[in-house]
């Protein structure tokens, strides 16, 4: 395929498209390096093991599972002219993204109310890793939530329809990526001691 053939709108699509997939790949390789430095201070000597992770963290792992699920609901509703079912998925699943950033600042809280600060002298580096990485990852779900509010505000608007829906089809894709991301680190931060 000839990407410089096609009319102003499909080179416009492929450009958008593109963009988010160089944004997810520069995500990915971001937390790589994060993970590995983590993976290598490890190995110090002053590395704590015996860490339990917060409750809140699981349910927000729930939570954020769920809201993929209501974004797809969303965008099915969309392939078949449910115009008012998708914008009830879509402000369920902006619920859903909300509850997920209040669960991490209250799994932040359980971490301090156990002694665990970011940076301090009764800080450790593994819990600065673990604060950073969450963190982080909470600052590209905020951006994630601002790419929904624009969907729901394009939908509000009747820019979608089954076969025009290319801004809701890039943001569910940046949610779902934000999902297994956070998967990911949970499961990293279980298993890597």
């Amino acid at each position: 395929m000839d990407l410089t053939q096609g009319t102003r709108k499909e080179k416009n699509d492929r450009a958008k498209k593109m963009m988010l997939w160089f944004g997810i790949v520069s995500l990915i390789m971001a937390f790589a390096g994060w993970t590995s430095a983590y993976i290598v201070s490890s190995k110090r000597e002053d590395w704590i093991t015996d860490i339990v992770l917060p409750e809140s963290f699981y349910m927000s792992t729930a939570i954020i599972i769920l809201s993929s699920v209501t974004y797809m609901l969303a965008k099915k509703a969309l392939k078949n002219e449910a115009k008012k079912a998708c914008a009830t998925w879509l402000w369920i699943t902006l619920g859903l993204a909300m509850a997920f950033v209040g669960f991490q600042f209250s799994g932040f809280s359980q971490m301090v109310a156990q002694g665990y600060y970011f940076t301090g002298p009764t800080s450790s580096i593994k819990m600065s890793y673990i604060f950073l990485i969450a963190a982080v990852h909470i600052v590209h779900v905020v951006a994630g939530i601002i790419s929904l509010m624009v969907v729901i505000y394009n939908q509000s608007k009747g820019e979608y329809s089954s076969q025009e829906h290319l801004g809701l089809s890039l943001g569910a894709t940046f949610w779902h990526f934000l999902d297994l991301l956070w998967v990911y680190l949970l499961l990293f931060m279980l298993l890597v001691d």
